[in-house]
């Protein structure tokens, strides 16, 4: 059996670093998307092996499964109870992957390896079969590409164990335990993740994301009334997250108060935001009003994620050349680098002053130009950009 797993990477609106300490944060999914097509092989051969393909990588590995399970024991087990990964178990896997000397352009893979041999290994045990993974997303941008490979991975690696058969839809798969496996995964590659990122790519669309530390964490849908379009910016400045998580948490210990007020306000940032995007629009005016208010907030969060120390010169450039244009950007992530978000209005008139009443299609133009002008400037400093549509679909599986 072969099935394909796919899921969407995500951006957060609002609230990333403060939600590690108890704020709310908005994250949605966007339409860029990690694949693993993955089929099992006979077992019994004596080429029985464990490979993975990283086509955009254009990198192969592969493992005796012998050699798996003489390294790791017995794995399998029940798989609708996700377990931790031990210490001692990540450093057997992270032996095995380091005995592959990866080429150091491909050092920052091991952990995403780790997490490959982890997953399949505790789900599946030790069967022979291959994943091929492609992805449209940038790896360590800010961008969820760790996060969507995890839930792709699990999502079929979920199926073949069931046997799901999805064509015929006799049965569907349990999108609850393809998170709660794919944050195991997680906290092999980031420590400890606040669980936004396999949250927002297994159910998709968008969400309101508060971290509880007595009970399950606090997940509310938000519907969006309007279409939001984002011009994403990635700087190509490499960040390490948990050192930037950490560079936070130290600050809120040599400044407790100040910190305090910091999440305090971006939590009202996100609590906002979230109404502000459900609430329903009549006219363009409307739509408009809603639209600059959007920005406002955006702009607010980012000088705020600049106080705690989580910006760069890079995203700063970002920011000060689409504020030429009359735009918002902020940082999205962990902030270091990676990427940032330009919002995109679907009426951009009334931003330059122009409330007459004009066609549709002059408002799409402008917009088009607008953005073509922004992405110009921006690219000409060595970055790249994209423009994604936000909200979508989570992660789906299919039989092949």
């Amino acid at each position: 059996m072969e099935v394909k797993g796919r899921a969407p990477g995500k951006i957060i609106l609002a609230g990333e670093h403060a939600v590690v300490h108890g704020a709310a944060a908005i994250a949605a999914s966007i339409d860029l998307y990690t694949e693993v097509h993955l089929a099992l092989r006979p077992s019994g051969q004596e080429d029985d092996l464990l490979e993975i393909d990283l086509k955009d990588m254009k990198l192969n590995l592969s493992w005796p499964c012998s050699q798996l399970k003489e390294v790791l024991g017995d794995c399998s087990g029940d798989t609708t109870l996700p377990r931790l990964c031990t210490s001692e178990k990540l450093d057997l896997l992270s032996g095995i992957v380091a005995e592959k000397k990866l080429p150091q352009e491909n050092i920052q893979l091991s952990s995403g390896l780790c997490a490959f041999l982890f997953l399949y290994t505790s789900i599946l045990g030790f069967k022979p079969g291959k994943a091929v993974v492609t992805s449209e997303l940038p790896m360590g941008s800010g961008l969820g590409s760790s996060a969507s490979f995890c839930v792709a991975l699990s999502g079929a690696l979920i199926a073949l164990s069931e046997k799901l058969f999805l064509n015929a839809n006799e049965k569907k798969i349990d999108l609850e335990l393809v998170s709660k496996w794919a944050y195991e995964g997680e906290r092999i590659i980031h420590g400890k993740p606040s669980g936004i990122d396999n949250t927002v790519s297994t159910f998709g669309n968008m969400i309101k994301f508060k971290k509880e530390v007595t009970k399950t964490n606090s997940i509310t849908p938000v519907n969006s009334t309007t279409p939001l379009k984002m011009l994403i910016t990635d700087t190509r400045v490499g960040r390490n997250t948990k050192s930037l998580v950490a560079s936070v948490s130290e600050r809120a210990l040599r400044h407790p108060h100040a910190m305090s007020s910091i999440f305090d306000a971006i939590n009202s940032i996100s609590d906002e935001l979230a109404l502000l995007v459900e609430s329903p629009a009549a006219d363009q005016v409307a739509i408009s009003e809603k639209e600059e208010k959007l920005m406002e907030l955006m702009q607010m969060n980012q000088g705020l994620l600049q106080c705690i120390g989580v910006s760069h010169e890079s995203i700063e450039t970002v920011v000060r050349t689409t504020m030429k244009e009359k735009l918002v950007s902020k940082l999205t992530g962990a902030g270091g680098g990676g990427c940032v978000l330009t919002y995109v209005p679907t009426c951009i008139l009334p931003l330059y002053g122009l409330f007459c009443p004009l066609s549709f299609f002059l408002q799409s133009e402008l917009s088009a130009a607008v953005t073509e002008n922004i992405i110009s400037q921006i690219e000409e400093c060595g970055f790249r950009c994209f423009t994604v549509e936000v909200g979508g679909s989570g992660l789906q599986v299919f039989s092949c």
